[in-house]
């Protein structure tokens, strides 16, 4: 076997999306030899429970509703990685790749079971290296000018989620989701991109903390895809966030590479994005 047909990439989706916003880059990849699959993370997905008024006229109750997703845990998330990553062992090489709040999970998947990972990459994710909890970076100063601050609805303690509103009648709202995920995808795109968006985001995932050590997670190759022009999640806190890990794992540190456009490059540039992974 040649070294693209021996390799397989993992993917997992951060905040609100689902293994079906991986679907372009994976066949990309497929047309350049390389398998891929892709997680679904609990409360995401096809199977991911929604508020009860969510699809109903006026949406009653999207503010205040308790998320049915409040109890789900970091650590159920990281074994659904887990489960993947035992599944396609049989490849000789396994390449990792988590995106935005796919961080927190999927670097805990590898600090248990670093024997399954060969590479990591991170694209424009979250690395806990350095501070344990995402939103420790979300609201650090370097990340004083990003978008979409406006999109979550309600008190995120009392849903037990971070919760938006991908379906939301109001233009101005749904242009600051644009901006903040999607500002270069193509305009007459972007309303199937959010209508598949799922609008709770179990609040553990940017809150529970995530500890690390050199011998598991630190030993594993990675790499992180900086994306240059990110509205949600600032270059400078991407920088931030590779330098804390380099200063907390300096036997190991990251190589890094920089991707033009959006927190979003599987729905603005998904080829790009493909020959990136396989560089």
């Amino acid at each position: 076997m040649n070294d693209m047909t021996s390799t397989v990439f993992v993917f997992v989706h951060g905040a609100w999306h689902s293994s079906g916003q991986w679907a372009a880059t994976q066949r990309a990849l497929a047309g350049l030899g390389a398998a891929s699959v892709a997680v679904d993370l609990p409360g995401h997905g096809f199977g991911a429970p929604l508020p009860t008024g969510y699809l109903l006229p006026g949406q009653p109750g999207l503010f205040t509703e308790k998320s049915r997703l409040a109890t789900v845990t970091m650590d159920e998330c990281a074994e659904a990685v887990v489960d993947t990553l035992r599944q396609v062992r049989r490849y000789r090489t396994v390449v990792l790749v988590a995106h935005s709040a796919g961080g927190g999970p999927t670097s805990m998947a590898a600090e248990k079971a670093p024997e399954l990972v060969d590479r990591m990459v991170y694209l424009s994710a979250f690395v806990p290296a350095g501070r344990p909890r995402f939103f420790d970076y979300l609201g650090a100063p370097e990340n004083a000018t990003v978008l979409g601050r406006g999109l979550s609805l309600g008190d995120p303690e009392a849903l037990g989620a971070v919760r938006i509103n991908p379906l939301s009648a109001d233009p101005a709202y749904l242009e600051e989701l644009r901006q903040t995920h999607y500002h270069d995808t193509p305009l007459d795109q972007f309303d199937r991109w959010r209508s598949v968006l799922s609008p709770d985001l179990p609040l553990a995932i940017p809150t529970a903390p995530v500890t690390l050590t050199a011998e598991r997670w630190g030993r594993i190759p990675r790499t992180f895809l900086r994306c240059a022009d990110d509205r949600a999640l600032t270059p400078a806190t991407q920088d931030l966030m590779i330098a804390e890990a380099d200063d907390a794992y300096p036997g190991n540190p990251f190589s890094a590479r920089s991707l033009p456009g959006s927190h979003s490059p599987f729905a603005a540039r998904p080829g790009e994005l493909a020959a990136a992974l396989l560089s």
